[in-house]
């Protein structure tokens, strides 16, 4: 049951929150009440909770040793030796194998794009973690693969906008998960995460704020565009604004005076005003879609 209980908790479960981004298409489609296509997403989400689990094997296993060093982590399975690190590296191998096993009987297409979420997440485990402003991008551009896979498992045409804006909004969290990292680690940062004495709160508050406002002006300028009118037929999204703006200061709020933005998914989790932004917006998301059919 030990042995369960830690390979359990290295594919932290907690964080397939991640993947819910497959039904966004899902949802901006309007075939959330279709039921062949909330099955494909389904099996979509199944295959990205594996594929990611498989990453965070990889990841712990290759990064025990730093993981060692930190706070918290050390009290991960593989940190902590409870797992050995080549047992690490073959559950990893079989995850992978699983999900896209699974990723091959939703669509090819959804498929093929599962094959480059996992060369992206290795690549940047392997590599790309190392190199600045790279790294947060892959983070970003993993986001956004799992909303084109969501929207190649149904078969629609995704959204430029909801690339961007995935893109955008999931930079914003991947740059204030390093800035939480340098504040609660201090002068101990860099032995956890090398990569992390090439930032500095400053240099990361500035591509914070740049973030941060192109994020607010590309979704309004999403809700009032004449392809979104044609898409959802109604440009009552715009009234969703002020729940997205809400939700960014909150993060912002969280990171500057709790100290909080380096673990993005227990924070939306645990903080009730940002689950409750969340939950209100894909509510009324949910309405205005599907009322203004």
């Amino acid at each position: 049951m030990g042995l369960l209980k830690d390979i359990v908790s290295t594919m932290r479960p907690k964080q397939w929150i991640k993947n819910l981004l497959v039904f966004a298409a899902l949802l901006f489609a309007g075939k959330a009440d279709e039921w062949a296509a909330s099955s494909q997403a389904l099996q979509g989400f199944v295959a990205f909770c594996i594929l990611s689990s498989a990453v965070y094997f990889l990841n712990d296993s290759l990064d025990a040793e730093a993981d060692a060093q930190h706070p918290t982590k050390c009290n991960r399975p593989i940190a902590a030796g409870r797992l050995p690190v080549y047992e690490g590296i073959l559950i990893a191998v079989t995850l992978a194998l699983m999900g896209l096993v699974i990723s091959y009987f939703v669509t090819f297409n959804f498929f093929i794009t599962s094959v480059v979420y996992l060369a992206l997440t290795t690549a940047y485990t392997l590599a790309l973690k190392r190199i600045v402003i790279l790294d947060v991008l892959a983070i970003s551009l993993g986001y956004v693969l799992r909303a084109v896979a969501g929207a190649e498992a149904i078969t629609v045409e995704i959204s430029p906008w909801l690339v961007i804006c995935t893109l955008l909004l999931t930079l914003f969290i991947a740059l204030a998960k390093r800035r939480g990292e340098i504040v609660l680690l201090e002068e101990n940062a860099t032995n956890y995460r090398k990569i992390l004495e090439e930032y500095s709160p400053g240099l990361l508050d500035q591509m914070i704020a740049v973030v941060t406002a192109s994020t607010v002006v590309t979704y309004c300028l999403y809700t009032v565009d004449d392809r979104t009118l044609e898409v959802v037929g109604t440009q009552n999204l715009v009234y969703t604004v002020p729940i997205v703006i809400y939700g960014i200061f909150r993060y912002l709020y969280l990171m500057h005076q709790r100290k909080l933005g380096g673990q993005p998914d227990q924070l939306l989790l645990s903080d009730i005003p940002l689950l409750a932004a969340v939950a209100i917006y894909t509510a009324v998301v949910a309405g205005i879609l599907y009322m203004a059919r």
